[in-house]
């Protein structure tokens, strides 16, 4: 490990990390916006919920912090918002960082010398951590000590320093990239589901209430069956509508109201954006539905590779319209006939799923 242990100063001009007092949540949403607080006002994910009210229910009684979390899944679905509800459950201090602001061993250490006794700390995008910052990290969760080389050459000594015990809670987009090593460090690995339209469509209702937006059951569900599965995206979609109705209509959400907001900003019927039709559109009509590479069809719509792969093709496949091949992607049925276009006959066999069967 480097000198840098010695003095991990963070630099005032790059703040890498939020302290966030629990209870200050708690006592003012405002500081989190939307975000529910408890495991009682988080909506969905009903087997996940379970388990962690059990492990967190079990730590207070024993009075000690809980096991490490790992949470799992794409963007949006509430990774952040669970790791601040453990450290409000616990009723203990939350501090956030991510993986790639923790570029040193030294930014690492100094934030493990500042937690306190049973305190939360939260890494996201954790899979992108150096592999230097995790070797810190492996005596640290698993001992609660930190490792510190002293010195240079002959006289170079090591020390290990007391951690207070602490709870890590780790996100991650990318399960497969974390190291067996560090996974296996995690009590629980929990990965998130998309969420059904009922529980978005509770999530819609609640957000209005907290934005003061007038809203009935049928826009809130129109808002919600266009989420794409995912609350931050069902969250964004309600502010949009608000803004179309305070503009356009009389303030009030119906089914009407919503549909045309969500339409005027892009959004079709499956939930599709821009993109989303960009790339199928591509697929159709440049490339006769496929098979196509991944690259290839990056470029047409000029998005990254990652950005096509991990953003947009996960709920393409989801919906049926897009089907990964070992000879690139293809557009199926499905596709053509939201695009409203009528597929070659080549296309057609392309799109049989039973060409691909094992």
């Amino acid at each position: 490990m480097r000198d840098e242990l010695i003095d991990p100063a963070i630099p005032d001009d790059h703040e890498r990390a939020v302290d966030v007092d629990a209870q200050a949540i708690a006592e003012r949403p405002d500081i989190v916006g939307i975000r529910p607080t408890s495991l009682d006002e988080f909506v969905g994910q009903g087997e996940l919920k379970r388990r962690l009210r059990i492990m967190l229910e079990a730590a207070k009684k024993r009075e000690q912090a809980s096991d490490h979390l790992l949470f799992a899944g794409p963007p949006g679905l509430g990774k952040t918002t669970l790791a601040g509800i453990v450290a409000h459950e616990l009723g203990v201090q939350l501090h956030v960082t991510s993986g790639p602001t923790l570029e040193r061993a030294g930014d690492l250490a100094a934030m493990l010398t500042n937690l306190g006794e049973g305190d939360v700390l939260f890494i996201d995008e954790i899979h992108r951590l150096s592999r230097t910052v995790e070797e810190v990290l492996y005596p640290a969760v698993e001992d609660f000590q930190l490792d510190i080389m002293l010195g240079k050459g002959p006289a170079a000594r090591s020390i290990r320093l007391d951690l207070p015990r602490f709870t890590l809670v780790g996100a991650t987009t990318r399960t497969g990239l974390i190291t067996g090593p560090l996974r296996d460090r995690f009590g629980l690995v929990a990965r998130l589901d998309f969420y059904e339209v009922d529980d978005l469509e509770a999530i819609v209702v609640r957000a209005a209430e907290i934005i003061a937006a007038d809203i009935d059951g049928a826009g809130a569900h129109e808002i919600a069956r266009r989420s794409r599965g995912t609350p931050r995206i069902a969250n964004r979609l309600l502010r949009r509508v608000r803004d179309f109705a305070e503009v356009e209509g009389d303030g009030v959400i119906d089914a009407t109201v919503a549909s045309d907001g969500l339409a005027a900003f892009g959004i079709d019927e499956l939930g599709l954006d821009k993109v989303d039709r960009a790339i199928l559109l591509a697929l159709c009509d440049r490339f006769g539905g496929g098979p196509v590479g991944l690259s290839t069809l990056a470029i047409a719509v000029s998005e990254p590779t990652e950005t096509v792969e991990d953003v947009y093709e996960p709920f393409l496949i989801q919906q049926g319209l897009l089907m990964r091949t070992p000879r690139g992607r293809v557009a199926t049925m499905a596709a053509w006939q939201h695009l409203g276009v009528a597929p070659p006959p080549a296309a057609q066999a392309a799109a049989d799923p039973s060409l691909f069967d094992d």
